[in-house]
């Protein structure tokens, strides 16, 4: 499956799916005099490394040559200001409530206007990997953003001639490519830290007053999950790997959780050599509807730098590092300063060769989804039975805001947040994702809530999930049936007391927030994310359940 990229002058008109008012504004911008293709990752580097306020170190790129580079390019790194994270208040998206288009299309008129005077740079990509799946991503950006535009062409496929071949051989769809606007430097009083408009059914979005990276490479997957939903796949925030064990038999594993939550690491743990384990990738990937096979959307890995001190080998692997301080080495070297000390959320774009088993398809039908999570009142681990309340916990997934996030003034960054299957980048209603892993779900795939932060006050170390996993993939986990349609693994020092008061209410608690939270799906965005009465009702069941028992224990 491939978008469309020309159209013959009798497709042009208003009655084709592809044009609106607000796309044809934005892909208009890209024809203007002032504009210069950047067509290669290596011209990209040579920008980025003159643009003024780049910092070249001393580190080499390891293996530049597979990766579409010179030999002797540099690490480099880039320094935002204030805003190191991305910032969700500042989204619109075309078919939610209060968003008047023609309002935005002025907007975004204006914004193109005020960029005529500036030297712009038109940059081509691919998210997905396969001719299964690959859409073709356009990026416009002023000069004097040109670290930006080289993390772009970095994170997503550049334009290679394997890929170019791949994509010409892939189906076309009805769908456009992917067109971005933006202007990082962009004013506006409405909107003082920025505003990242999305037309999704048109595959268009306007990125304007952003500077942090992340804001380029959630935007442009935002519009790809969106492309892939629409052509029978499920979209997945999350990490994807394929355990082969010594039988030969193959054990697919999926992990979705937001920054912070484990996915990454779970992804990339290599078990100390007990497994042949192959990535698909740690962030986005499609699960195909039809086979259950799975297809990468990004060869590279945008990683926290915090887990990694200056002296850890994975830092071989950097490309280019954001938001992290400089310093001079023993050896005179201009290095990076890692682990957070500049500030928060600082990150690092890692190249494919990261993961040295990596592909970009696994065909092997996925065996079973982790939902991560931040709930302390569940166990580290648990397995749901039952598909509609797989999907609908799922859809409820429990975490905590991280520092990946700039958060509106006013939000408790500590406060538990519900995050339906870990995508806040979804541009399409909520039901679609709950039936596509409902679906999932009924055809054999195993759904398990892994808690990653604390059960009650007691830290779930990493030790401790992995050796889930572990059991999990080798067959010999045991679970027994805790509440309906959930079946729990009991851990050593982790294993709740359910004729405990106190725990039980806070149990049941915590289901009742989720029930809030379904509810609150009917009004909020005029109902758009309304999710079907049977997620709700598998919830009472398990609340109810949880009262009778603690009738019984009161009783007794």
């Amino acid at each position: 499956m491939a978008t469309k990229n020309y159209f013959s002058p009798e497709e042009i008109n208003p009655q084709n799916p592809v044009f609106s008012r607000i796309r044809t504004t934005i892909e208009t911008a890209f024809f203007r005099n002032n504009v210069v293709k950047v067509d290669s990752p290596k011209e990209a580097y040579k920008l980025a490394k003159n643009s003024p306020g780049t910092i070249i170190t001393d580190l080499n790129v390891y293996k530049p040559e597979l990766l579409a580079l010179d030999e002797g390019a540099k690490i480099l790194i880039f320094n935002d200001g204030a805003v190191t994270g991305r910032y969700a208040a500042g989204r619109r998206i075309v078919g939610e409530p209060d968003v008047d288009v023609e309002k935005y299309a002025e907007i975004i008129r204006e914004a193109v206007y005020n960029t005529r005077f500036r030297k712009m740079y038109h940059a081509i990509s691919f998210t997905g990997l396969h001719e299964d799946f690959i859409i073709k991503n356009h990026l416009l950006i002023p000069e004097g953003h040109e670290n930006i535009l080289y993390n772009w062409l970095l994170n997503f496929q550049p334009f290679t001639v394997e890929f170019i071949k791949i994509y010409e051989n892939s189906v076309v769809l009805n769908e456009g490519d992917v067109y971005i606007f933006s202007d990082p430097d962009w004013k506006h009083p409405d909107f003082p830290l920025g505003l990242s408009f999305f037309d999704p059914e048109h595959n268009c979005a306007a990125i304007l007053g952003m500077r942090y990276f992340g804001e380029f490479k959630k935007g442009t997957l935002t519009l790809g999950w969106g492309i892939a939903n629409r052509n029978g796949y499920a979209s997945c925030h999350g990490g994807l790997k394929k355990y082969t064990l010594k039988d030969n038999e193959s054990y697919v594993a999926a992990f979705f959780g937001l920054s912070g939550s484990g996915k990454s690491t779970l992804t990339h743990a290599k078990h100390n050599g007990k497994y042949d384990i192959t990535i698909l990738h740690d962030d986005a990937f499609v699960i195909s509807m039809a086979d259950g096979s799975s297809i990468s959307l990004e060869p590279s890995y945008f990683d926290k730098t915090a887990d990694y001190p200056v002296s850890s080998e994975d830092n071989k692997y950097l490309l280019t590092i954001q938001n992290c301080g400089a310093t001079i080495d023993n050896q005179g070297r201009v290095i990076p300063v890692m682990e957070d000390i500049r500030n928060g959320n600082g990150r690092a774009l890692k190249s494919k060769l990261w993961s040295p088993n990596r592909v970009y398809k696994i065909d092997d039908p996925i065996n079973a989804i982790f939902w991560l999570m931040k709930d302390p009142v569940l166990p580290p681990i648990l397995k749901v039975t039952d598909p509609v309340l797989a999907s609908t916990l799922g859809a409820t997934l429990a975490t905590k805001r991280t520092s990946a996030e700039k958060l509106a003034e006013g939000v408790d960054p500590d406060a538990l947040v519900f995050e339906p299957y870990a995508n806040p980048f979804r541009t399409y209603p909520l039901s679609d994702d709950y039936y596509s892993f409902k679906k999932l779900f009924e055809k054999g795939v195993d759904c398990y809530i892994l808690n990653t932060g604390h059960f009650l006050d007691k830290k779930i170390t990493k030790e401790v999930t992995l050796s889930i996993i572990e059991n999990i993939v080798d067959g010999k986990a045991e679970f027994k049936e805790w509440a309906n349609g959930i079946e729990i693994m009991e851990i050593e020092g982790y294993t709740p007391d359910m004729t405990d008061k106190e725990y039980v209410e806070n149990f049941i608690s915590s289901m009742q927030r989720r029930i809030d939270f379904i509810n609150s799906r009917e009004t909020e965005k005029g109902g758009r994310d309304k999710l079907p009465s049977e997620c709700k009702e598998s919830i009472e069941d398990i609340i109810n359940q949880c009262r009778r028992n603690k009738k019984d224990i009161l009783e007794g």
